[in-house]
């Protein structure tokens, strides 16, 4: 089976998508790329994510995005596509309450002629979850070990980790989200380069700045980081309004890039110490998501995790600009082949579900 797989992450860089081919349980990555947002794009979403709004703005921003899917799937012009798995552009996630991910797969089925999955996360809410993280289902089929202890650690916008001990079975493994990824790093770059970057490259900001200890510890007081998982996070913790108490501090820009990148990083590693290491002793760490291009924070990493080898997911085969997008791809061949995706110890949903809906071609 050659899937599809659509991600567009709370980073709102834009659109990746991956083909694979499938053959339960083996997947093989066909081809890759990532189309980023226009600026007004991405500033569209911004304005209808975790905020008050116009329902017609989220409503044209709903079909015009699954417009932009399809086309960004057809610009790969890989033939015999089967199927296709979207995740869409999350606008709000208050698990276990609701979500919204926006990107109609009606359109999308509709350009491309193929039956397209989207709407992943609705049925595990609607089954006592969090909707997230889904990914999981997806690193324990491919990644777990049988002799090395693993946590897959996902940087995107918001950062998850996933616990892969060694000979994993399902109900062994378990998920959540541990706070910012990039998030709050990407909105201070902005700031610091008036719009000019929408990331800290290279890291090169926070290299300029100074760690503020006090204010360090103020952020990880906030009490989510010390909720038991399953737990899930987003935009509405740690967008606009976290960006404007933090520029109020009155530290200088950079400062405060330095700051959020060790907050990531502490935020990760506290969470893997508190909530993974006393089930089981982790070997090695793989990073995927942009947070993996950032040695800053890839160093701190490191630096906060010394049992462990804190690397790249790519030195294992699977490129982390692809991950999230090839994982959608194999739920969505989850769905087709009938198979429950969710994992119920990483989202608290109270059993497995076929997850997402299908829109016929």
């Amino acid at each position: 089976m050659r899937v599809a797989g659509i991600m567009s992450g709370t980073s709102l860089d834009g659109i990746d998508v991956a083909v694979v081919d499938i053959n339960w349980p083996a997947i093989k990555l066909v081809a890759f790329a990532s189309t980023p947002y226009p600026a007004q794009l991405r500033k569209r979403i911004l304005a209808v994510s975790n905020t008050n709004c116009h329902t017609r703005d989220i409503a044209r921003l709903h079909y015009e995005l699954g417009e932009r899917y399809a086309a960004a799937v057809l610009a790969m012009n890989v033939k015999k596509i089967d199927l296709i798995g979207c995740h869409g552009q999350t606008i709000y996630h208050e698990g276990p309450k609701c979500t919204m991910q926006i990107g109609e797969g009606a359109i999308i089925a509709e350009r491309t002629g193929i039956e397209t999955i989207t709407n992943f996360r609705a049925r595990d809410i609607a089954a006592g979850g969090q909707g997230a993280p889904l990914v999981p289902f997806f690193d324990w089929m491919t990644l777990t070990h049988s002799e090395v202890n693993r946590v897959s650690i996902n940087i995107g916008g918001i950062a998850n980790v996933h616990a892969l001990p060694k000979k994993a079975k399902a109900k062994d493994v378990f998920a959540f989200d541990t706070g910012p990824g990039n998030m709050v790093i990407d909105q201070l770059a902005h700031l610091a380069t008036k719009g000019k970057q929408s990331y800290d490259k290279d890291g090169k900001l926070a290299r300029k700045g100074a760690l503020n200890r006090k204010l360090l510890a103020q952020l990880l007081k906030d009490k989510y980081f010390l909720k038991a998982p399953p737990k899930s996070a987003g935009r509405e913790q740690y967008g606009k309004e976290l960006i404007e108490k933090l520029s109020a501090t009155g530290l200088p820009i950079e400062d405060l890039i330095a700051t959020a990148t060790a907050f990531t990083a502490c935020s990760i590693a506290e969470s893997i110490e508190r909530f993974i290491t006393p089930k089981f002793k982790v070997d090695e760490c793989l990073v995927s998501g942009g947070g993996v291009y950032n040695p800053v924070l890839m160093a701190e990493l490191q630096g906060l995790l010394p049992k462990s080898y804190v690397h790249a997911i790519d030195d294992i085969g699977i490129p982390s600009d692809a991950k999230e997008a090839m994982a959608f791809a194999y739920l969505a061949a989850a769905t087709k082949l009938g198979k429950p995706s969710n994992l119920p110890a990483s989202t608290g949903a109270r059993k497995s579900v076929l997850l997402g809906e299908i829109h016929h071609a």
